[in-house]
């Protein structure tokens, strides 16, 4: 009987650990925004942020904007995917740890409570934007393809991903810059990824930074 009561305690003691490494995000915001033709006018790259955080609800716009899931019916997302593996996993990486978003739930759970923001490319101003989303291909998912094709794939869905967060950050007067100049290996260990995971692009957004 000690031995049940104990395995019950324990149970509902991970459960609630594991709740509070989940954050349910705000519906997402689908209306109004800037109208499209003006948004690619004002697309562009930048490696300029302030330390502003974004709010829950900016997270959850940019998130859902950048592949989150527009037909509830078929669970397909508002970036394309090869053969709609859905192969791409964003993780966000913010000061108070590095999380991974899930689409289906549109929420984000913790992974890690490591601030991994300056691992996440070369160049110094990485370690100043506020959040940086790191674009990760799992080939696991994606057993029908040959090994020939899979970064090709993941690097156009990728690519794909990250334009819609560029033209989320053009409509919402944000700054971003994606890069694939990242020391693969060393965010791979830090991030602790599997095998089958492959890091693929990187993308820093943030409020602009007054002058």
């Amino acid at each position: 009987m000690k031995n049940y009561l104990f395995i019950v305690i324990l149970s509902v003691f991970v459960a609630v650990l594991q709740a509070q490494d989940i954050k349910r995000l705000p519906p997402p915001e689908t209306e109004g925004g800037m109208p499209l033709m003006k948004a690619l006018k004002n697309r562009q790259t930048s490696r300029e942020f302030a330390e502003t955080k974004l709010n829950d609800q900016q997270l959850s716009n940019l998130l859902w904007a950048a592949d989150g899931v527009n037909r509830p019916e078929t669970k397909k997302r508002t970036a394309p995917s090869a053969m709609n593996y859905q192969e791409i996993d964003i993780y966000i990486t913010l000061s108070e740890g590095l999380y991974i978003y899930d689409a289906d739930q549109h929420q984000i759970t913790k992974v890690s409570g490591e601030d991994l923001r300056a691992k996440t490319g070369i160049q110094d101003f990485v370690a100043n934007a506020p959040l940086t989303l790191v674009y990760v291909a799992d080939y696991s998912k994606m057993s029908k393809s040959e090994d020939a094709t899979r970064e090709s794939y993941s690097m156009a869905d990728a690519a794909f991903i990250s334009q819609n967060v560029y033209l989320f950050c053009a409509s919402e007067n944000l700054n971003t810059g994606v890069r694939a100049y990242i020391d693969k290996e060393k965010l791979t260990k830090a991030m602790n990824l599997k095998p089958t995971q492959h890091i693929m692009l990187a993308q820093s957004v943030g409020f602009p930074k007054t002058k």
